[in-house]
């Protein structure tokens, strides 16, 4: 047997670094560790305000920008000169995690919204119709007015859903009552919970939800389906949840991406410690209610109130997330014909019988920057 040298161990040793360098090198550059916002499923944010962009298509560069339920992007446009129509697109749903497409309606009403308020910026005063049709979310004329930049116009592109830890600071009075006159639509109205005790109430409840969430193997299905790990199917879906959106630490962020894949267990248990340290980290949630909400109307009206405070709370140094769990099981609960714990412990933490859950929230100061969702461009969206 050859005798292996100081020289040979050293210089075999220095061949593997390398060749591990390289491979997480390599790995590193296929999952996107350094381009991370960058590629063809970020133009969106890029695009929504150029020169190239005029007329009613602008609205649309907007609209898209808009929080939506796992970032499925749920919506079409149709439009002219003089109009646009919003449809919604039943193919890019959640399933069972949104059997009565709930939040589906909400994500379009936060769409409407950004193209709202979009118009006057770009010389139009819109006249909206809702559901104006069985087919159609809404009709919106774009009669010719006078430019008006409305004042959360430019928080549209820095508008983001931040999963992470906020400051646990009371949040003033004043604060809420200026998100609470956001609202001017009697069809919608948000209960604040504010209290320790309400707080380790709903945070509980969320938590329990979730926990149920991943104990049921449909609804564990089809929210994983909507997850983007690999970065060459991010960049040709330009949709879902990712990596980049979870405000992790840049460092943890990084490993995270480089890591293989990991079994469902583990992303799981990942996102449950994960939801369970964000909820103990917040000072204050709401609960969007409506009347009804069955009602489309009424979800797509709450999705617009949303949309609306978020835009105000990232012009303002605040961050949101909704949390959606309960509601999401209280619909699972409906739609399996089973005792509606969830949905009633909602129920009580409204307590007004003349409102109904639509959809939970967080509020809070960040403690972590989050990055950008990847986008569909316009030309994915247009009906045509």
């Amino acid at each position: 047997m050859t005798k292996l040298t100081r020289r040979d161990f050293l210089r075999m040793s220095g061949a593997t670094f390398i060749a591990l360098a390289g491979g997480s090198l390599w790995r590193a550059v296929d999952q996107g560790v350094f381009a991370t916002g960058d590629g063809d499923a970020y133009q969106a944010w890029e695009q929504w305000q150029t020169e190239a962009t005029s007329g009613s298509l602008a609205l649309v560069h907007a609209a898209i920008l808009a929080a939506n339920p796992h970032n499925t992007q749920p919506w079409l446009f149709g439009i002219t000169e003089t109009s646009i129509d919003l449809f919604a697109d039943t193919t890019r749903n959640i399933g069972t995690i949104d059997p009565f497409l709930r939040e589906m309606h909400i994500g379009l009403g936060c769409a409407l919204e950004n193209l709202l308020i979009a118009a006057p910026a770009n010389g139009y005063a819109p006249v909206l119709s809702l559901l104006p049709s069985k087919e159609q979310i809404a009709h919106i004329e774009l009669i010719p007015g006078d430019s008006a930049i409305p004042e959360l116009y430019h928080a549209i592109p820095n508008r983001r859903t931040n999963r992470g830890a906020y400051g646990t600071a009371p949040l003033s009075q004043d604060m809420l009552t200026t998100l609470d006159h956001l609202n001017t639509d009697a069809d919608v109205r948000v209960f604040w919970l504010t209290s320790e005790s309400q707080r380790k109430s709903i945070a509980d409840l969320t938590y329990n939800a979730a926990i149920a969430i991943t104990q049921d193997e449909e609804q564990t299905r089809d929210s994983a389906a909507w997850f983007r790990h690999d970065w060459d199917e991010l960049q040709e879906r330009a949709d879902g949840v990712t990596v980049d959106a979870q405000a992790m630490p840049a460092a943890m962020r990084a490993i995270t991406k480089m890591l293989p894949a990991l079994s469902q267990e583990q992303n799981d248990q990942f996102w449950l410690d994960a939801t369970r340290a964000a909820l103990d980290a917040t000072p204050a949630f709401g609960i969007l209610a409506v009347p009804n909400n069955k009602d489309n109307a009424q979800r797509i009206k709450g999705g617009m109130l949303y949309q609306r405070m978020n835009l105000w709370a990232a012009q303002n140094g605040y961050a949101m997330h909704p949390v959606n769990y309960a509601s999401e099981r209280a619909d699972r609960e409906e739609s399996l014909g089973i005792a509606p714990d969830f949905g009633d412990a909602l129920q009580d933490l409204i307590g007004d019988p003349a409102w109904q859950a639509l959809m939970p929230f967080r509020i809070g100061v960040p403690t972590v920057d989050v990055l950008r969702s990847p986008r569909r461009g316009v030309e994915d969206v247009i009906r045509g």
